[in-house]
């Protein structure tokens, strides 16, 4: 899909959105490459990456590991930790997710102030469009649900330049027994009302075709607000090589002190740079 340049309802052209699309690229490296296009790029930009391997959690940049995951089976089968530079929730994803992020200037969509409600509000209005004749689409506080089962979780980082990133995770598939490395949080959303995991997520291959009619549907939404020019990966990683992420992969030495240290401040503390 070119750039098309269109015009908005508003006779102004729509803003240039730079899309990304991937397949199998790991889910750390992913996430370090959204916080370097969200801290050192000027564009806006979308990426979808279709699956990761292998299996990895993924935790809020101010996620308690002894809180969130079984960490003895963590340790055990040595499932990889990722500690992520936005907000949110713990995930554990695999071949059977498929991620979309979006990454935006303040300006990029007209009215949209720069707040996690706001930004929620607009995804869930895009994604009921991609959505509309695929099953009961709700936005449940910060998820993503055909009716009362999640089948996507979001996190975002809103920055001082200022720019925001809202990126999600959503389950095409998921094998049940990977959910067993995650305990149910303490803060759970209130309509999950202390449902198990299987309980209380659905997948998206129940309601949707194939994985590219999400994804296209996805881009088509998007044109709606942006004009979409695709581009390759390279030159979204050719964007300041320099660039430290704070982004991190949890180390077994870091997981065995967080364990013997009942995870002191000291130990849990990671900071993502504005």
């Amino acid at each position: 899909m070119a750039a098309s340049g269109l015009a908005g309802a508003s006779g102004a052209a729509r803003p240039l959105m730079r899309l990304v699309t991937m397949s199998g690229v790991p889910i750390l490296r992913q996430l370090q490459l959204e916080e370097r296009l969200l801290r050192r790029s000027a564009d806006n930009w979308c990426l979808i990456n279709d699956g990761t391997a292998p299996p990895t959690i993924v935790m809020g940049t101010s996620g308690r590991v002894l809180e969130l995951v079984e960490i003895q089976p963590v340790l055990r089968d040595r499932v990889p930790i990722v500690r992520r530079f936005s907000g949110g929730g713990t995930v554990i994803v695999d071949q059977g997710t498929v991620f979309v992020t979006f990454i935006c200037n303040n300006s990029a969509v007209p009215g949209l102030q720069p707040y996690p409600r706001d930004i929620m509000s607009w995804s869930g209005q895009l994604y009921g469009k991609v959505f509309d004749r695929f099953g009961e689409f709700h936005l449940r506080e910060n998820d993503y649900a055909f009716s009362h089962r999640k089948f996507a979780g979001n996190a975002q980082s809103i920055t001082k330049k200022p720019r925001w990133v809202h990126h999600t995770s959503f389950l095409w598939d998921y094998d049940v027994k990977n959910m067993d490395y995650l305990k149910i949080p303490k803060r759970a959303p209130e309509y999950r009302r202390s449902r198990n995991h299987t309980d209380f997520l659905c997948c998206m291959k129940e309601f949707m075709p194939s994985r590219s009619v999400f994804t296209d549907g996805v881009i088509t939404a998007l044109g709606d607000h942006f004009s979409v020019e695709p581009t390759d990966l390279e030159t979204a990683l050719s964007n300041d090589e320099e660039f430290v992420p704070t982004t991190k992969l949890l180390s077994q030495q870091d997981l065995e002190e967080i364990v013997s240290s009942k995870e002191s401040p000291s130990v849990q503390k990671v900071e993502a740079v504005p």
